[in-house]
């Protein structure tokens, strides 16, 4: 199958999920009351999404998925990273230890040979 397609179908089941999820809950409010800095970033967060979703499935189907999911996974670590630097978050010792685990495990995985 090809990624695009399947990336396509994942996506459409998501948005049929997530609005049953919110309309039960009731969650559901007018989207079109959000600010347009709102807008802007939602906008911008679904862009990066669907390049990576494209990026991520085309990469597993030219190469080892046993290669690009560490690479994959290695966004939770500059996502800590970030959150650090931009958002001034102090992590606790133990959540370092847990990042610092993440990074290596990724580094040991991609570079296993």
């Amino acid at each position: 199958m090809d990624s695009d397609l399947a990336t396509l179908i994942r996506t459409a089941i998501i948005i049929v999920v997530l609005s049953a999820f919110i309309a039960f809950t009731g969650k559901w409010s007018n989207p079109f009351e959000l600010p347009s800095k709102t807008w802007l970033f939602l906008g911008l967060s679904g862009l990066a999404t669907g390049a990576s979703w494209v990026c991520y499935f085309r990469a597993i189907k030219i190469g080892d998925a046993s290669k690009v999911a560490p690479v994959d996974k290695f966004s939770l670590v500059l996502v800590a990273v970030f959150a650090f630097t931009f958002l001034g978050e102090r992590p606790s010792l133990r959540e370092r230890s847990g990042i610092a685990m993440v990074a290596g495990g990724v580094l040991l995985l991609a570079f296993k040979r």
